[in-house]
């Protein structure tokens, strides 16, 4: 029922020659972990309504078959860690004889079967059906979540008619909820109120109001309920969390005289500043709820048509599903961050304001990156917030959601999103001050590490590598990660150092750019890795080392899906949900200098092979994107091709199950889309790597330039046999190196490849490599940059 491919039916038409969102499927990755968001949303808007279920809720809806608990109106996209928002879901139903106390009100006793084959997803829309004959629809604008209910005609309960009532929960999708307030108006049936909640993967708390109104029928009476009961008094509750286990269950209700068409209209205003800002942001972006449904979703529709118009193809017979796959994916990279501009009660600023950061760890590599392509004005003002929370809070985030400080996964890496920002051109940052907020990164060590900045900076600057339980008393974190640490503290540095000698600043590029080279205090040349006791025959890999430059131990093959899952707070070690195996590809900006210390170019493609193919390579975790392709450092651009046509679509593909893991915010979306393309990043540096695209041509228009850049497929073959490369023009002049920078597309060139059965030698020889730190292009590839 769910599966959306269209097996034997192919599109030979372009796609920008209908409407574009015939391929959005809001569905894409909302099963088996993928938890991204199917409900209605502008582009990276604050409002974000869905149903939500009580299975796979951690994007809210999930078509896993399980029970609807309610309609609630802001939630994120794709994360990990615990379910997020999904604050004081509103529920339609009939109470049994007409008596409110028949009704059911904690959640998991009033949640309803949905009819899935009745769920529609679209952009900015979504609704479905429920097995008690309940219909739902629901669109939004920026702030506010507009809903229709439409309840059965003719509900009877032993001869008495029903009465529709609406329900609203004083909680959150996984019941963090502190305490919180409700207010409900006795003639006009408005409640507003707000609540304390705790955020899924940071530290402290937040405050969130809310204001509902509800239009298309005259109200009888209403009240507030706890637990299991109800009354019409009084009108106003304050509720604490309860005691010890017991999670205190509270909200308010409104019953109505049954409209003749039976729909009720539910608006419901959000904000962070306060529930009378809730109430008049839903009054300004919705003066008219009863009539403005199908308008506001229009705007919604228009939103992303525009979003999603820079990019059109020629698909020559592609199947629809790797459309569809593209498109969605797209869509997806621009869920979060979220615009909270004028919405942030933690400072006073004139500047924009993001949130759902969540987290940078993940979206540093593909996703920014990506909308610094199609949507660099936006990207400059969650550029530009990011140094606000800089300015304001003393440090960049890591991570951040809910207005909260998430946790630091591994380095400082807004450093390498502002660096590569910086790469792409985005204009109107004060690039001063991003070198000053990453220098401070890169030199002061905050008292509470695991929420910002680096730890163990001391050791950082003294020994030149984070230790093995390292001895930091300047600040406290969760002590662990010293491997990967170390080589993601060399690539912050190395960015720095390309920022620095951007601006003019010679004597900080070569302080950091020296720091950048860290990562090789950790290479152990003589460590062994074994699988159930079988030597898999490769020696060298990194190693922990402790103060007194001794070595430590841990399996390379631990924390790899052949072992345990390793993260912050389950099973901490000395690479962040990632093994040394997989850690050992992740040196960016040198990877010609790994690839000697690790052997050779073939004994580099050996070992890369033996990762991939034998299971120690987990796909859904960010840091092995970039492995995909690491063979064309190594002279086998054609392997990265088929590496990459490997994993999508098998693993990355246009049904509900389409995702091997979380989004993570539009990562994986993002690495579908460059994948297809043919053409994939190394954040932080002004390098694009070719490949093999997914479609006969990829038209990107700039939004900063308006010229158009073409990558364009010669003996395209949608079966895909013919996708190695064998000889290339720009802008009809041979091309032979297997990288390009982004003036490919600022200055709108013209890409074309021609294809071909079997690897060839273009993008072969050292000529053709990318920059690396080490080798003689490497001494000036800052320079190259600009």
């Amino acid at each position: 029922m769910w599966l959306l491919f269209a097996a034997s039916f192919s599109l030979a038409i372009a796609a920008d020659s209908s409407d574009v969102l015939q391929y959005v499927n809001p569905l894409i990755g909302t099963d088996n972990g993928g938890n991204v968001f199917a409900g209605a949303t502008l582009p990276y808007g604050m409002a974000k309504a869905v149903a939500d279920v009580s299975g796979q809720n951690t994007g809210g809806f999930s078509p896993d078959g399980s029970n609807i608990t309610g309609f609630s109106h802001m939630h994120d996209s794709g994360t990990g860690g615990n379910p997020s928002m999904g604050q004081f879901p509103l529920f339609p139903q009939y109470c049994p004889d007409d008596v409110i106390d028949n009704c059911q009100f904690p959640k998991y006793n009033r949640a309803v079967n949905p009819v899935l084959d009745s769920v529609v997803a679209k952009p900015g829309y979504f609704s479905l059906s429920l097995e008690n004959g309940m219909q739902a629809e629901m669109t939004v604008t920026q702030h506010t979540a507009l809903y229709n209910f439409v309840f059965p005609q003719n509900a009877t309960s032993n001869g008495t008619a029903l009465s529709p009532v609406m329900l609203l929960d004083l909680t959150d999708i996984y019941d963090t909820r502190q305490n919180a307030t409700i207010i409900v108006d006795p003639s006009t049936g408005r409640i507003q109120g707000n609540g304390t909640f705790l955020p899924s993967f940071g530290s402290d708390s937040y405050v969130l109001h809310f204001c509902a109104d509800f239009a298309g029928a005259q109200v009888i009476d209403n009240g507030v309920w706890v637990n299991n009961r109800a009354g019409t008094e009084p009108k106003q509750l304050f509720v604490t969390r309860g005691f010890n286990n017991f999670y205190l269950q509270s909200g308010g209700w409104v019953r109505f005289q049954r409209p003749s068409n039976g729909t009720i209209t539910a608006r419901v205003g959000v904000s962070w500043i306060s529930a009378d800002r809730a109430c008049s942001n839903a009054e300004n972006e919705l003066p008219n709820p009863l009539t403005a449904f199908n308008a506001t979703r229009t705007r919604a529709e228009n939103a992303w048509r525009k979003q999603l118009s820079p990019i059109s193809l020629q698909t020559a017979g592609v199947n629809q599903s790797y459309v569809e796959n593209f498109y969605s994916a797209i869509y997806r990279t621009m869920i979060s961050p979220q615009d909270y501009t004028g919405e942030n009660p933690l400072w006073s600023s004139s500047e924009p304001y993001f949130d759902s950061f969540y987290c940078l760890w993940d979206e540093f590599r593909v996703q920014l990156p990506f909308l610094n392509i199609v949507d660099p004005s936006q990207v400059s003002r969650m550029i530009r917030s990011l140094l606000d929370t800089y300015q304001h809070e003393g440090w960049l985030p890591d991570c951040r959601m809910s207005l909260c400080k998430g946790w630091t996964q591994g380095g400082s890496n807004a450093d390498v999103v502002l660096v590569d920002s910086y790469l792409k051109n985005i204009t109107g940052v004060d690039w001063n001050l991003a070198k000053e907020a990453i220098v401070n990164d890169a030199e002061n060590e905050p008292i509470d590490w695991k929420d910002e900045g680096r730890g163990g900076l001391q050791s950082w600057k003294r020994l030149n590598y984070i230790p093995y339980l390292d001895y930091d008393y300047l600040g406290f974190g969760t002590n662990s990660r010293s491997i990967s640490r170390t080589l993601e503290y060399s690539y912050n540095d190395f960015c720095l150092s390309t920022l620095a000698g951007g601006l003019g600043s010679a004597d900080e590029h070569t302080k950091y750019l020296a720091r950048a080279s860290n990562w090789r205090n950790l290479f152990k040349a003589d460590q062994t890795s074994s699988i159930n006791g079988t030597d898999t025959g490769f020696v060298g890999f990194f190693q922990p080392k402790f103060l007194n430059q001794t070595w430590g131990y841990q399996d390379p093959i631990a924390c790899s899906p052949l072992t345990d899952f390793c993260s912050l707070t389950t099973n901490p070690s000395e690479t962040f949900e990632s093994s040394v195996w997989e850690y050992q590809f992740f040196v960016p900006h040198d990877m010609a200098g790994n690839i000697q210390l690790l052997g050779g170019p073939d004994k580099f493609i050996s070992r890369l092979d033996y990762y991939f193919s034998s299971g120690l390579a987990d796909i859904s975790n960010e840091p092995v994107f970039l492995s995909v392709y690491a063979y064309h450092y190594a002279g086998r651009p054609a392997l990265s091709t088929k590496r990459a046509h490997s994993y999508v679509p098998a693993y990355f593909n246009a049904t509900t199950t389409g995702l091997p893991g979380n989004d993570d915010s539009g990562a994986a979306a993002a690495f579908t889309i460059f994948t297809m393309m043919g053409l994939f990043p190394n954040a932080g540096q002004n390098v694009y790597l070719i490949s093999a695209p997914f479609f006969e041509a990829v038209s990107v228009t700039s939004p900063a330039t308006n010229r158009t850049a073409t990558i364009r497929s010669t003996n395209f073959d949608p079966t895909y046999e013919n996708v190695y490369i064998q000889n290339a023009t720009l802008n009809g002049k041979p091309y032979s190196k297997n990288w390009i920078g982004h003036e490919f597309f600022t200055e709108g060139m013209t890409l074309e490849l021609t294809l071909g059965s079997n690897e060839s030698t273009w993008g072969t020889s050292d000529a053709d490599l990318p920059p690396s730190l080490s080798t003689s292009t490497g001494s000036m590839m800052y320079k190259m940059m600009f």
